[in-house]
């Protein structure tokens, strides 16, 4: 299988706390991967990995044929991984504009003020955010700030884009919104991997999906697949959708 990222048996540990463990997974280049589990599953952590703010006790990270791990974050961003935030905090004093700016000019492709002023126009164009360009980030309302999130990480020319829950918070016309722009984005060929709490999201959306619980994967495959898998029905989803989705679910 073509991969354009892979984790190998990666294990982090923080004291007595196992966060992953022996987690091994491959992303196809240009697939859509959903990444979900219970809260305090690893979900948060694998990312964290995957961009170098941690490194993994144990195992690998290899991206575009070259082992990450234990790369500092700007090198790995610099290669092609770029992410947004859960909680998203852009730079409050600073025009929607330059906060899309200062990516493109530290990115992988890394420019003058110049071209990083158009990456920025054209990414926010791309995200519905042209007409705010000039103004301040922290007026922007939380629909607002998580496109300036998608537009900060298409400005850098992403191989692999990590969104961290990106509707959380979203009222269900907004969560629609989001959908297409996030298909969009993958139908440029970007390689997208989303931590999602929302099923309508992840079932509509991902190729493949990925379930993490108590820091290991427990499952992997197709939407339907997952549906139907009794070790996330009860790890995740519980019993009611697993009826509505006629799913068999284990008792005891």
């Amino acid at each position: 299988m073509s991969k354009i990222l892979a984790l190998e048996r990666v294990s982090c540990r923080f004291g007595g706390l196992m966060a992953l463990s022996e987690v091994d997974l491959a992303v196809r280049p240009g697939e859509v991967l959903g990444l979900i589990g219970p809260n305090g599953a690893g979900k948060t952590t694998l990312v964290n990995v995957i961009t170098g703010v941690y490194r993994p006790s144990s195992g690998r990270v290899v991206f575009d044929g070259r082992r990450i791990d234990g790369l500092k974050t700007y090198q790995i961003a610099r290669l092609g991984i770029a992410r947004t935030y859960q909680i998203v905090q852009p730079f409050p004093d600073m025009t929607v504009l330059e906060n899309v700016m200062a990516p493109a000019v530290f990115g992988p492709h890394a420019c003058g003020m110049a071209e990083a002023r158009r990456k920025a126009l054209e990414a926010l164009e791309f995200v519905g955010l042209g007409a705010h360009a000039h103004m301040r980030a922290s007026e922007l309302t939380l629909a607002g700030r998580k496109r300036l999130e998608l537009a900060k990480g298409l400005a850098m020319d992403p191989k692999v884009l990590l969104l961290d829950e990106v509707n959380a918070g979203l009222n269900p016309a907004e969560i629609d919104v989001a959908l297409e722009l996030i298909r969009r984005i993958a139908e440029r060929g970007v390689t997208i991997i989303i931590i999602e709490h929302l099923m309508k999201v992840v079932m509509t959306l991902c190729h493949r999906i990925a379930v993490l619980h108590h820091g290991a994967k427990i499952a992997e495959g197709t939407a339907a697949e997952i549906g139907r898998d009794p070790r996330v029905i009860e790890a995740y989803l519980g019993h009611r959708y697993a009826r509505a989705q006629g799913a068999e679910v284990p008792r005891g």
